[in-house]
């Protein structure tokens, strides 16, 4: 077995992805459950309920997706400063005068 210490990331259920979660989940249950819109009344400028229910959940289901990413983005830019890399620094950092920005040999 290794001799390394386990690195650990903290706990993988926090409030945050809790609110993640619920934000994706959102829109699965308002449709999903059919019968607390599967109605006519009351209409919105003589379109019925069913239709204009399904309709607003369009734009507000883009809206709770793009909190949830934000979130993510958040949460793991928080959990990446936290934990510090163990082997130096990231194997993507190079000298710019690494490569060629066409391709070819240096100038």
């Amino acid at each position: 077995m290794s001799e390394t210490p386990e690195v650990t990331r903290g706990p993988v259920v926090t409030p945050v992805r809790v609110v993640i979660a619920l934000c994706l989940l959102a829109p699965f249950a308002a449709m999903l459950w059919v019968g607390s819109y599967a109605k006519v009344d009351p209409a919105f400028i003589g379109i019925p309920f069913f239709y204009w229910y399904q309709m607003l959940w369009v734009p507000l289901s883009a809206a709770l997706t793009v909190t949830a990413y934000k979130l993510w983005q958040r949460d793991q830019r928080g959990r990446a400063a936290a934990v510090p890399a163990p082997f130096g620094p990231s194997p993507k950092t190079s000298s710019p005068k690494a490569s060629s920005p066409k391709g070819g040999a240096s100038e």
